[in-house]
């Protein structure tokens, strides 16, 4: 093992060198430099462009900078105002949601912005993305009431509506209405940078907007001013965190997002070259377990795993360094309103005489129980091993599939693949906002009884004082019926160069109102 990572250690500068020289030299586009373009490396390849069919968080951050939602985050987390003109008006009963645009949003191909583009774009979401599905099954109806006003009737109050319209992931994403359909051909929106380019294992490239129509107020996390100071925004995957790092250290890479966390001590003594990036409570890993076939049907295996595995040994295989981790059970921190220790028993048991025991009783025959995951994600791969040896231990054949991260999100939708996926989320206000499998249709495929009825209470209590403790009852069913575990939180660290000014850390990382120095 010590051998093995002096020789990748070797490589890797020779590894960066090559890739953008493969860049340079294989793409014309990039090779003429416009005054300022910014290199950014990112986990690796995007499954899709789509911001509505893929909702992993890597196309989300490059597609937020093309597309716009009518509502959005500010740095505290507080639904604020995008393409919509100001906050929606809700009819007295909660049902009839109207929503107004502001005047003259320019989209990519030159026209205004209207109602209709709205409606129909919303109907894409509702049909193609897991959370519009969820909020589908709420709308009675959508329609636009004048040139720049939509109204949405709803079948009661929807406590999570605004918060879902404002997720980068899974966007609800405004489109032109000509240029919606099934594959998505051309990406016109009306965000600051424009799609201009796309060469597949190579880049992402987009380039200014120069007819974006900003709003007004202060910019506050994804929300108010946003300003396209960089002519041109270069995502390329890099699949090798530890090629991330050396990009980074060389100055080859502006940003490269989220690095293992052993590059701290290196970025730090940098020379000034690159500059770490702490995100605070940036998200949790999970496990995803397939209830729909397989072993993982039975719920009783899910629970036999649940008891054999320890997460407090896998956050601390993933993360190391304690300063990046928490482990505990409760899903939101203390000071959350949705804090609650419901289901705390089942959480970090690491009981495997225990869990051999619930697995005979599921009728468990020895067979492998298939866990994909991807080296994109270190710390995902990190924990994978450790649960692997976890569950070997209560006698349970435990077998990696490890793929790139673009190939798991593809596979992880065909349910005779896999047995338990391992992925992450960011740590979010909103609990409908993450995990996906709250909503309907996600991988995993959990929709069960008890779901639709602890999902129905939660989400049609708006008042939220009564809302919070119905939470608790969520958060037990899901350590109870086991369809995902959420392992702990996470601190995350990525690096920018200290040639770009003003980024400011964020779950899906944003490159409006960022400058780059000569």
């Amino acid at each position: 093992m010590v051998n093995h990572r002096l020789h990748t250690r070797r490589l890797l500068p020779a590894l960066v060198f090559g890739l953008m020289a493969a860049l340079q030299g294989a793409a014309p586009a990039l090779a003429q430099a416009p005054a300022s373009a910014a290199n950014l490396a990112m986990v690796g390849e995007p499954p899709s462009l789509d911001p509505m069919q893929a909702t992993t968080d890597l196309v989300g951050t490059i597609m937020q900078h093309v597309y716009e939602p009518l509502y959005t985050f500010d740095a505290k987390w507080n639904v604020v105002p995008m393409l919509a003109e100001g906050m929606p008006r809700f009819s007295a009963d909660g049902k009839v949601v109207t929503i107004t645009l502001r005047k003259g949003v320019k989209l990519h191909s030159g026209r205004a912005l209207d109602a209709e583009d709205v409606v129909v774009s919303l109907k894409r979401w509702i049909k193609e993305a897991p959370r519009g599905k969820a909020v589908g099954k709420e709308i009675v109806d959508l329609k636009t009431a004048g040139p720049l006003t939509v109204e949405l009737t709803l079948r009661a109050p929807y406590a999570p509506l605004l918060a879902q319209l404002a997720l980068p992931s899974g966007m609800a994403a405004i489109m032109a209405k000509e240029a919606v359909q099934i594959p998505l051909r051309d990406f016109i929106g009306t965000g600051p940078y424009k799609f201009k380019e796309r060469r597949t294992d190579q880049f992402v490239v987009l380039t200014r907007f120069d007819g974006y129509t900003s709003r007004k107020e202060p910019a506050n996390g994804y929300g108010g001013k946003r300003e396209a100071f960089i002519e041109e925004l270069r995502f390329i995957p890099v699949p090798t965190p530890g090629t991330r790092v050396e990009g980074a250290l060389s100055g080859q890479f502006h940003f490269a997002d989220l690095l293992p966390i052993d590059a701290l001590a290196r970025l730090e003594k940098s020379g000034g070259r690159a500059a770490p990036v702490i995100t605070p409570a940036f998200g949790f890993p999970y496990l995803v377990f397939n209830t729909r076939e397989g072993i993982n049907a039975n719920k009783g295996m899910r629970q036999a795993i649940q008891t054999a595995i320890g997460p407090g040994e896998m956050m601390a295989a993933g993360f190391g360094d304690t300063r990046f981790f928490t482990a505990e059970a409760n899903h939101f921190p203390q000071g959350s309103p949705y804090y609650s220790a419901a289901g705390a028993e089942s959480y970090n048991q690491r009981d495997p005489a225990k869990a051999k025991g619930l697995a005979e009783a599921a009728g468990y025959k020895g067979e492998t129980v298939r866990i994909l995951t991807s080296r994109q994600y270190d710390f995902h791969y990190n924990m994978a091993v450790v649960m692997a040896e976890q569950l070997k231990r209560a006698g349970i054949k435990a077998e990696l599939t490890v793929v790139d991260w673009s190939t798991l999100v593809q596979r992880r939708n065909d349910s005779s693949a896999w047995d338990i996926y391992v992925t992450h989320s960011g740590l979010l206000p909103e609990p409908m906002l993450s995990p996906p499998q709250l909503g309907d249709g996600a991988p995993g495929w959990w929709n069960t009884p008890g779901k639709q009825a602890a999902l129905l209470e939660f989400n049609h209590t708006p008042v939220p004082a009564k809302r919070a403790p119905l939470w608790g009852k969520v958060q037990q069913l899901v350590y109870d019926e086991v369809p995902y575990i959420d392992i702990g939180k996470f601190n995350s660290l990525s690096a920018k160069s200290t040639k770009l000014e003003n980024y400011q850390p964020a779950l899906w990382p944003f490159f409006w109102n960022v400058k780059l120095k000569n």
